[in-house]
């Protein structure tokens, strides 16, 4: 059974790994019914009690579905999280209404981990001048709301300023080997720590980069174990934080389920030698950018239109992780024809910005051979 955690603060117990129901199998675009509520019925079984949806996953199909499976059990032998959409509050009713609306779909009189969704400061700010963290604690008051919690996208100052606005039940953070110093990052994990808030990790896997590494990283990682896979490193990693109570994990198809579910059965956490050697192989990926582009955004704009610091951050990308599925789908989808490198005239402004001295001219060149190859 997989691993569970006894949560001080809050006196409950959750299962160490938490089902993330954004990444469902799919057909034609809908979730696959069928496989999906096997695989949420083979965690519960094993152990599996965070089950963790949000209003937009699967373009919203995720609610209504998770709702109908976890219908047929006792209500007391899981704890459903799921989010308030911020960007979809645009008046104080609308945080009641879209609460109501959420428990409609779930089949649900209550939520146990209720979540502000992707706060930056920006807009947590709106969501306090428009009453939504107010009508929260009154939900929670009311017993509606269990834990009140938030999700966090921003930078360290701005998790600062949102963790200490008030005593939260919880918070879910983004981390993972490869981005310690990214967003909240582990100065974020240790501060929630000192306040006594547990954390819950969302992204360990980045996305599914971290499943998949490169050749020469993986031969390090199984040659100290290969019955790890390489997600299950990066779960590990994570997990043996003592502060960390639940792991999400997006589970696709059953192999990654089944592979999850062996990573938290009676866990282990990492030794500190196995830590550094993790910490080893972030530094190896991550000396492996192909220049030095901060993204500070000096050479823009770019008179021709391209996206010089987008086109330099796909193409580093690609260098660290040399994952060619990944690099397809972020230049097709985050670089448009009109910001690529192909529409350089060389005229050199840039490069006269750039702190960095980098020869742009001629790493635009290679960008585009790279997006060329990979015919995007």
């Amino acid at each position: 059974m997989v691993t569970k955690k006894h949560v001080n603060k809050l006196g409950i117990d959750l299962s160490l790994l938490g089902f993330g129901c954004m990444r469902f199998p799919t057909i034609d675009g809908k979730i696959d019914e069928v496989r999906a509520e096997k695989m949420l019925d083979y965690a519960i079984a094993n152990g599996v009690n965070y089950i963790d949806t949000a209003y937009p996953y699967h373009m919203g199909q995720s609610e209504p579905f998770v709702g109908k499976v976890l219908k047929k059990y006792d209500r007391n032998s899981f704890y459903l999280a799921t989010k308030l959409p911020c960007w979809e509050v645009k008046e104080p009713d609308d945080v009641m209404r879209l609460f109501n609306l959420q428990c409609e779909r779930l089949q649900t009189d209550y939520i146990d981990f209720y979540l502000l969704h992707s706060l930056d400061l920006e807009r947590f700010n709106k969501m306090v001048e428009l009453g939504a963290v107010t009508t929260c604690e009154k939900l929670k008051a009311e017993g509606r709301i269990k834990y009140f919690g938030f999700s966090f996208h921003d930078n360290y100052d701005a998790f600062e300023k949102i963790i200490n606005y008030r005593d939260w039940d919880f918070c879910q953070i983004q981390l993972n080997y490869m981005d310690t110093d990214e967003q909240a990052g582990l100065k974020g994990y240790e501060l929630a720590k000192a306040k006594d808030i547990p954390v819950i990790i969302m992204e360990p896997v980045k996305g599914g980069l971290l499943a998949n590494l490169p050749d020469a990283q993986k031969t390090l990682l199984y040659n100290e174990n290969d019955s790890y896979s390489c997600a299950s490193w990066a779960l590990r990693y994570v997990a043996s934080f003592d502060n960390n109570h639940v792991v999400l994990s997006g589970m696709s198809d059953e192999f990654q389920l089944e592979d999850n579910i062996k990573t938290f059965t009676d866990f282990e956490p990492l030794s500190d030698n196995q830590i550094k050697l993790l910490d080893n192989v972030a530094l190896i990926m991550k000396s492996k950018v192909y220049n030095g582009c901060t993204g500070c955004a000096y050479c823009m704009p770019c008179p021709c239109g391209v996206d010089i610091p987008g086109s330099f951050r796909l193409w580093n990308r690609y260098g660290i992780y040399e994952n060619i599925g990944d690099a397809k789908w972020h230049f097709g989808n985050e670089l448009k024809e009109d910001k690529r490198p192909i529409n350089c005239v060389e005229c050199g402004l840039c490069e006269e910005q750039c702190p960095q001295k980098l020869s742009i001219r001629k790493d635009l060149k290679r960008v585009q051979l790279l997006i060329d190859e990979l015919n995007v």
